[in-house]
């Protein structure tokens, strides 16, 4: 029989998570016999002491910038060309902030091979005429026509970086590429969990940027962990009703997998959209301020989904359904103060449930 052609890889992004994602990526593709050593990582060119990031890393196997004191595998190999890094590969792993994947989208299209698969690690949505929001990986397999998985999960960059185990979602309706998508990313340390309800794990790691900005603000006003679980639990029943109402048919297991609470949780007592909100609410400083001061040319990611899913909301005469993503919005603009967070809680129709026979409240303390 004919030897299976092996796959080549090639990486499209390089930031701190595009970069952590190279470590195990080069580390996997060098030890598995179907797939190209050759590991390609569209750099997006930068002078780092007057030198060229590009260089820097492909001779120092270091990303100084954005994954600096960890080692890439040797075989991963820095383009500074997004086509030219893109052209002969047979799995196009995104890792861009989302505002730039139209723009990305539209430069590689016709300069990749036909019959390419993409597998989206980008958290967030991309706004549309009319009042809509479009999912990342749905503008992906649009524009360029080919088929594209999704990975989100409890996957802190770092914390990866630094080879701590974690797991990690990939939403995969192809039975016939989960298992490849699965191999060239799983490691003893960062375990994959393939689930086919694809919609649902990409829409939990966008919104539950969204609840970080959230619980940073409940963290910059020193409200305490009551109030902050008190924020990811109406968050969480938030996220599960914007996938009822817009994206019906989705599932509600998805939810505890690890793009769903497990991500929601680490994301709102780390990570940086509750780094910066909590900064937002001590300093005075304006979110666009904080990013330029805090994240080392990283992008934030909550305020902008939070921007998008209220001009969805907004223009379906939503807001009011989903209140924690109206103010949470209206607090990143201005339009509220972090202290009217709690205010604007308080009334949530998840407090509005009454127990159906109950004749009166009873306290109960808890120590």
């Amino acid at each position: 029989m004919p030897k299976t052609k092996k796959k080549s890889v090639c990486i499209v992004g390089s930031g701190n998570w595009g970069s952590a994602i190279a470590k195990i990526v080069g580390k996997n593709a060098a030890r598995l016999p179907n797939f190209e050593d050759r590991v390609t990582m569209y750099v997006y060119e930068e002078m780092i002491n007057g030198k060229k990031l590009t260089e820097i890393i492909n001779e120092t196997h270091e990303n100084v910038k954005y994954l600096p004191g960890h080692k890439l595998p040797e075989n991963v190999v820095a383009v500074p060309d997004v086509c030219e890094a893109a052209k002969d590969a047979d799995i196009l792993i995104f890792v861009v902030p989302h505002q730039f994947i139209r723009t990305l989208c539209s430069t590689l299209l016709g300069k990749i091979k036909p019959t390419a698969i993409a597998l989206s690690l980008i958290k967030g949505f991309d706004q549309k005429e009319g009042g809509g929001i479009e999912l990342i990986s749905h503008i992906i397999t649009r524009t360029l026509k080919i088929q594209c998985a999704v990975l989100m999960g409890a996957n802190l960059a770092g914390e990866v970086a630094d080879e701590k185990f974690c797991e990690t979602t990939i939403g995969c309706r192809d039975s016939h590429l989960a298992p490849i998508l699965r191999d060239i990313i799983q490691t003893d340390y960062f375990r994959v969990v393939v689930v086919d309800d694809e919609d649902a794990v990409e829409i939990c790691g966008a919104l539950k940027n969204i609840v970080a900005c959230g619980a940073g603000f409940v963290d910059g006003m020193s409200l305490g962990d009551n109030t902050k679980a008190a924020v990811i639990r109406l968050g969480l029943m938030e996220m599960i009703k914007f996938v009822d109402v817009f994206y019906p048919g989705c599932k509600l297991s998805t939810f505890f997998e690890s793009c769903g609470v497990a991500d929601l949780i680490t994301t709102c007592y780390g990570g940086r959209n509750r780094k910066v909100s909590e900064a937002f609410v001590k300093t005075g400083k304006s979110i666009a301020e904080l990013e330029g001061d805090m994240l080392n040319g990283q992008k934030l990611q909550g305020p902008i989904t939070a921007e998008e899913v209220n001009y969805m909301l907004k223009s379906k005469g939503m807001e009011d359904k989903f209140p924690l993503f109206t103010a949470i919005h209206d607090i990143c603009v201005g339009k509220l103060t972090a202290q009217q967070l709690i205010d604007c809680i308080k009334n949530h129709p998840e407090h509005m449930v009454k127990i159906e026979g109950a004749s009166e409240q009873t306290d109960v303390v808890d120590d």
